[in-house]
């Protein structure tokens, strides 16, 4: 985590009411920064340079309305993780930095026909066999899938559905996937050789880092009707996935930081920071970047799906009953890091702007046309992950969300503490048997992966959760305690 220099001035943060805090628009900022967080949140996310990089976006041409932060705030690249900017068609931009490397890290929730009593005493057979039918961590792949490059450009096309199509799940998956589990308008044509050659073996692979496959229970219901209409039942069990377009999606973004940076000054873009690289969303650097940034989303979708058939293989081996029985159907699949063209109301009339959601959560109301329809009397499903010791969340979006965040919320706990931190902070423990008393069966790929992921890395999720809640730009509707979790 990046900290704030010594002989840096403070950003100035002003409270305007116990949710939410504004950076006062100055100098070269368009636009005013607004934070969402507690007092006690606020308190981690002036640590580092995240406020600093708050007000940055604020200043890049065509941003409308506000350079928004979610409570989950930490240092990132360009935007801070947890950043919300909206940018005008014809005069804003996009930028790599708004996006992240991670193009599309997301998260998948299943649930499933098993209760946590059928579970029990058989979440260690249940971790161990994701564990061997999931490949995990860095250079991991499958021996027996192999995609082809004619293959991977219709995947980079087709997103979820083709993967759908090779007989890797049902076409009723489709319907609880953000977009459909595909952006229209992806562009193969501009992910480079290299990005395509590391993405051809990583499709169906976890990755390292803060990705996951974890088994949960319901622990608790807030809002029953909401429940209902998501299928989700008290100590049911659920899965979540969360992983995003490997080692394709991060060359894309580094492909195009260089290109980027030539087109801020080709067209006169004036940059508070180098990061903050970009082109007006109307040039061809733009709409190359777009394509080739829809591309690697649209791996993504297919990455989370190919996971999915290998977690409902693992829970017939291990419990030995049907698909039917098991009944693991998609509840939703939701993009963290992504930028898309969505119709938003600003000032009393709807205009397209082009919606950049780094490490935050897209949060569209009830009646909404892109909500499923099978969730549109609620709204749309938000996911959120906490940290693999304590519990995550499943929220609904609000007509509030539409009004202030250009429909978005936040994406997870954030990180309180750096990699190096926690890993200084966990040595001599024994992770494993930390978890195991808590009742988490844990596999991972390597002892240092467990160690940056404790517990304690991260801010409380329900902190996180609780502001946007009494914000109004999200409804809780149940709370997720982990069985078991495998890690890269």
């Amino acid at each position: 985590m990046k900290q704030r220099a010594h002989d840096a001035e403070p950003i100035q943060v002003e409270k305007l009411d116990p949710c939410r805090y504004r950076i006062r628009r100055q100098g070269d900022m368009n636009v005013d920064g607004i934070v969402y967080a507690d007092a006690r949140l606020m308190e981690d996310i002036r640590q580092d340079e995240a406020l600093r990089q708050v007000a940055n976006v604020a200043c890049l041409p065509g941003i409308v309305r506000a350079s928004l932060a979610m409570p989950d705030i930490h240092w990132g690249y360009g935007f801070p993780i947890g950043g919300v900017a909206a940018f005008d068609l014809e005069t804003g931009v996009i930028s790599p930095g708004g996006v992240g490397y991670d193009i599309n890290c997301g998260v998948r929730l299943l649930r499933s026909g098993l209760s946590a009593g059928e579970v029990a005493g058989k979440s260690r057979p249940l971790v161990e066999a994701l564990f061997r039918n999931i490949p995990t961590g860095v250079g991991s792949h499958r021996a027996d899938f192999k995609l082809t490059a004619r293959d991977e450009d219709r995947l980079l096309r087709e997103g979820a559905g083709w993967v759908v199509r090779q007989g890797m799940g049902e076409p009723e998956d489709l319907r609880h996937i953000e977009e459909g589990g595909v952006l229209e308008g992806a562009d193969p044509g501009q992910v480079s050789a290299r990005a395509r050659e590391r993405g051809r073996p990583q499709l169906g692979t976890l990755g390292s880092g803060n990705h996951f496959v974890e088994v949960q229970r319901v622990a608790e219901i807030f809002d029953e009707a909401a429940a209902r209409a998501l299928g989700l039942e008290p100590e049911a069990i659920t899965v979540s996935i969360h992983t995003g377009s490997r080692g394709l999606g991060y060359q894309v973004c580094d492909d195009f930081l260089q290109e980027m940076l030539q087109a801020a000054r080709r067209y006169g873009i004036r940059l508070p920071d180098p990061q903050l690289c970009c082109a007006p969303l109307s040039s061809p650097e733009g709409r190359r970047y777009m394509g080739a940034m829809y591309a690697a989303a649209n791996f993504a979708f297919g990455n989370r799906q190919l996971i999915t058939h290998w977690v409902r293989q693992s829970f017939q081996e291990v419990f030995g009953k049907g698909p039917r029985e098991l009944a693991m159907d998609v509840v939703y699949d939701v993009c963290h890091n992504i930028a898309k063209i969505e119709t938003h109301v600003v000032d009393g009339r709807p205009r397209r702007l082009c919606v950049h959601r780094k490490g935050a959560t897209r949060a569209f109301p009830p009646n909404h046309p892109q909500t499923p329809e099978a969730y549109r009397s609620v709204g749309q499903p938000v996911l959120i992950p906490g940290d693999m010791g304590r519990y995550s969340y499943v929220l609904v979006g609000t007509a509030r969300a539409s009004e202030e965040t250009f429909g978005s919320t936040c994406h997870g706990a954030g990180r309180r503490m750096s990699r190096k931190a926690a890993k200084k902070s966990a040595r001599g423990r024994s992770i494993v048997r930390e978890m195991e008393a808590r009742g988490i069966a844990v596999r991972a790929d390597g002892y240092d992966t467990l160690a940056e992921e404790i517990p304690e890395a991260y801010k409380d999720v329900a902190d996180v959760v609780g502001v946007v809640e009494r914000a109004g730009i999200s409804r809780v509707v149940a709370k997720l305690v982990p069985i078991g979790v495998i890690k890269g």
